[in-house]
């Protein structure tokens, strides 16, 4: 079994423009009269989130889209906070916060956020709301399979608190977002939109925050469990959140006897190959052909599998959170059919030359009707989730777009800049046929490196034109004049009600130094 990353970025991709449902939980009127007293604590933790929201607009990055009224669901935690999903308030402009059974909605301010792993702290503007709430004990070891589970929060359908009961169906480490990937619980408790980041509830205890569900199917709900949020808290104690450390090499099984042979591996010996080291440096401890067969104390199977309970396997990068010292972790690998120890230093980022946005907002730059952007997941999601496939026709053209999805820079500093929407309507355009969505390959025969070296090169040229070259197959190339392309943006910008050329980072390239 291959692991291969790209399936990942697709499913991130996929859940950004919601052919996954990143929006869950409870709903219905079940609940449990075993302890009222308990009860009532725990549905007095629980709040209602009110958001609004004004994404990017991946295609149009000079604005956003409309501000849409979201509602989720949370949960208090020590310190006077707020636990949610960072989905709820992700791109939030404004977030209230309403009690189980209050009338009066409290502004709130997001303190963290991490949009990989789904996970916000808010703080209150009025922190009297915590004197007769007390935040929600959470379990400090992982549910079994079968438990008996309560999903609570504020689905659609309702403005009560909803209450529902299943079990824990499962327990994995997979993909939550790439390049993050975490503990995640499956439960069969009915969960819908505006349940997002409602608290999972086993014997009186939270046992994690519930965050998605499957669209496609029926009685499956994920949560995120307990163990993932006190990462993200003590990650975020000083202030900053830096991220989930993790390795990022690229995996296959050891089961094939063709292969075992060639590592020389004994019939004893499991673990999971390295196929492609994420650094091909000297340095690296990780090389091609090793078998990784222990992570700590800890044995892999030949699917790369460790055995956490008598009834429970997960991914052996799980104990990278658990036994990580000094930011090494310690692995066994066989080598050349010998046994060796080696400390590997996880990151928390791969580097991708398609990144997503992760909370931010589109850089672009507006020269003349053409509109400059970097490619990002956001934007290649968009074409996804277009009717006219244009995704399959980038890829049978070649666009990088599509067959550069999943790597990494090649070199330091390197994007993909797309012309990230259709050309504004203008004379200098006429006879072109620009959809947006094509890859800048050069301009004037420079090829270009990034959106501020695109910049850089407009600014600086003294030509009488600008020729702007894609990537793609099949394409075509641009020809205008370069003064008429300098005089019309001011004109175009006031046509289209465009306040500004370029993001603030463009336009200091820009403006660096008078164009010639």
């Amino acid at each position: 079994m291959k692991y291969p990353f790209s399936f990942a970025i697709i499913a991130t991709v996929m859940i950004i423009f919601g052919a996954m449902a990143p929006f869950p939980p409870a709903y219905g009127l079940e609940g449990s009269n075993a302890n009222p007293t308990a009860d009532f604590k725990i549905e007095n933790a629980v709040v209602k989130i009110f958001a609004t929201r004004r994404n990017p607009d991946p295609s149009k990055p000079w604005t956003k889209h409309a501000p849409q009224e979201a509602s989720g669901s949370g949960v208090i935690i020590e310190g006077k906070r707020i636990l949610t999903n960072a989905h709820v308030v992700l791109y939030a402009s404004q977030v209230e916060v309403q009690a189980n059974q209050g009338g009066n909605k409290i502004s709130a301010t997001v303190e963290a956020i991490a949009p990989g792993i789904d996970l916000a702290v808010l703080k209150l503007e009025d922190e009297t709301f915590f004197n007769n709430r007390q935040p929600l004990e959470r379990a400090n070891t992982l549910p079994d399979v079968k438990d008996a589970v309560m999903a609570y929060g504020f689905p659609v359908g309702g403005i009560s608190l909803s209450i529902t009961k299943g079990i824990v169906s499962r327990i994995e480490f997979a993909s939550y977002s790439y390049p993050v990937s975490g503990l995640r619980i499956q439960i069969d408790a009915a969960i819908n939109p505006g349940n997002s980041g409602g608290p999972a509830v086993v014997d009186g205890k939270m046992i994690g925050l519930a965050f998605s569900r499957r669209g496609d199917a029926q009685n499956i709900g994920y949560i995120i469990p307990c163990e993932e949020v006190e990462i993200f808290l003590r990650d975020i104690a000083d202030g900053v959140y830096d991220g989930k450390p993790a390795l990022f090499d690229d995996l296959q099984s050891a089961k094939n006897p063709a292969l075992r042979s060639f590592l020389k591996l004994d019939k004893d010996v499991e673990g999971i190959v390295v196929h492609e080291p994420v650094d091909g440096g000297v340095t690296y401890p990780l090389k091609k052909w090793d078998v990784i067969n222990r992570i700590g104390d800890n044995i892999l199977d030949n699917e790369g599998m460790v055995k956490l309970k008598t009834n429970l396997r997960v991914d052996f990068r799980y104990f990278i959170q658990k036994i990580a010292k000094k930011g090494r972790v310690p692995l066994t690998v066989v080598r050349g059919g010998k046994a060796l120890s080696v400390n590997v230093s996880p990151v928390v980022n791969r580097p991708l030359l398609i990144p997503s946005l992760n909370g931010a907002y589109p850089s672009f730059f507006i020269y003349g009707p053409i509109v400059f952007s970097k490619a990002t997941l956001e934007f290649v999601g968009k074409i996804i989730s277009s009717k006219n496939n244009l995704f399959t026709a980038l890829s049978i053209v070649g666009s990088p777009l599509a067959t550069r999805l999943g790597d990494k820079p090649a070199f330091n500093g390197e994007e993909l800049v797309v012309v990230s929407s259709p050309a504004f309507p203008h004379k200098l355009v006429k006879g072109y046929s620009s959809l947006g969505g094509e890859v800048v390959k050069a301009i004037n025969g420079t090829a270009i490196k990034n959106l501020k070296h695109l910049v850089e090169v407009l600014r600086d040229s003294k030509t009488d034109f600008i020729k702007l070259e894609f990537s793609q197959r099949g394409g075509e190339t641009m020809i205008f004049p370069r003064k008429d392309m300098v005089n019309a943006t001011e004109e175009i910008l006031t046509d289209n009600g465009i306040r500004s050329q370029g993001s603030p980072d463009t336009l200091a390239v820009w403006n660096s130094k008078p164009p010639q």
